[in-house]
């Protein structure tokens, strides 16, 4: 199904340098939002802690509930108002790792209850202990970075034909990393410093196309990470399924611009590399506005009424699906004409 009509010719490529602009704004807004946090905010399953679910009558602020939980053990607790408007659901969430979940919650029922009054309902009570938050952590970061380092070998393999190239660097970097791991270093440093040498691999290599995909996952990465960091949202197990979903959601959009890519560039030696992927961008708009559209749609039906549960999961897919979308037309593809360019630049060089 095409809505767009054949022969369109946006000029997406001649724009990429204001796509990069904009593109590092929010990247640098995401930076320095998780600076101003001190990190992103993690929940309960990775810090550890007790978190409690409680529904009352009528809504109250935070600080009254904190004050009504003075005498309590959960008298230091993060409150959060949860769920619609209107339904007066909080979450106490103590991280307090030295917590007993035995009693927690009549405790704060009976304290909730002599402030407030009657219509104080428990509906969860939940505890993580500290060792099993961290290591949920560690192993949600390299599951990530781990997805990110396959798809760099797929993309090599595909549409480079370099398999056991982008094999062996990926295997040194499993073995980098897993050595890191048993020696305990922390896990944030240990994916940015294996992220880094990913790229600068890739870079070393001429794996071109890899180097593309993988500088726009990143991307949207980032910036999802970032429209967290500014609601203040909590990282949870799903927010970390909603990332793995986003990768392949946005891997997906790029294959598709890159296949018309290496389809053009078999068809036509005359035009210019910057002319065939403009071309290809254009070719696969529709297709690329359709997807997203209906991706969209149902995320955001999801965001709107799907409950507090789903909540963070859809407003990750929700970014996601834009920026996805965003990247594989201003970042991929610019970023693989970058370094042909250079590619160029350099054999002219040479021979002159």
């Amino acid at each position: 199904m095409e809505f767009i009509k054949p022969g369109l010719n946006i000029n997406f490529v001649g724009k990429r340098y204001y796509a990069f602009a904009l593109s590092g704004a929010m990247i640098a807004l995401s930076i320095i939002m998780l600076i101003v946090r001190g990190g992103p905010n993690y929940g309960v399953d990775f810090t550890g802690g007790v978190v409690i679910q409680v529904k009352l009558d009528k809504q109250h602020s935070p600080a009254e509930i904190r004050e009504a939980l003075e005498g309590t053990p959960l008298k230091d607790s993060i409150i959060q108002e949860f769920g619609e408007k209107g339904r007066f659901e909080y979450l106490i969430r103590a991280t307090n790792p030295e917590l007993e979940t035995a009693g927690l919650g009549d405790a704060a029922k009976k304290a909730l209850s002599a402030k407030f009054g009657a219509g104080v309902d428990i509906r969860k009570v939940e505890m993580v202990g500290p060792q099993v938050g961290e290591d949920l952590r560690r192993k949600a970061l390299l599951a990530i970075f781990y997805s990110i380092l396959l798809i760099a070998v797929y993309i090599s393999g595909r549409f480079e034909l370099k398999w056991m190239m982008s094999g062996i660097m990926a295997a040194g970097l499993f073995i980098a990393v897993y050595v890191a791991y048993l020696f305990n270093i922390s896990v944030v440093w240990l994916i940015v410093i294996a992220i880094s040498m990913t790229l600068l691999l890739c870079s070393m290599l001429k794996l071109k196309w890899a180097l593309g995909a993988i500088i726009s996952l990143i991307h949207d990465l980032t910036v999802v990470v970032g429209a967290f960091a500014i609601t203040d949202r909590e990282i949870s197990l799903t927010v970390i399924a909603a990332f793995l979903t986003i990768l392949g959601y946005s891997l997906n959009d790029t294959i598709i611009v890159y296949d018309r890519i290496r389809e053009n560039l078999g068809k036509s030696r005359k035009q210019s590399l910057a002319e065939l992927m403009n071309k290809a961008i254009n070719e696969t708009l529709s297709r690329t506005i359709l997807t997203s559209s209906t991706v969209l749609l149902v995320v955001l039906f999801l965001f709107l009424f799907g409950g507090p549960v789903i909540h963070d999961f859809a407003f990750a897919m929700l970014i996601g699906v834009i920026t996805g979308t965003w990247s594989s037309i201003f970042v991929a593809s610019p970023v693989l004409l970058f370094w042909e360019s250079e590619a160029t630049r350099t054999m002219k060089l040479r021979k002159t």
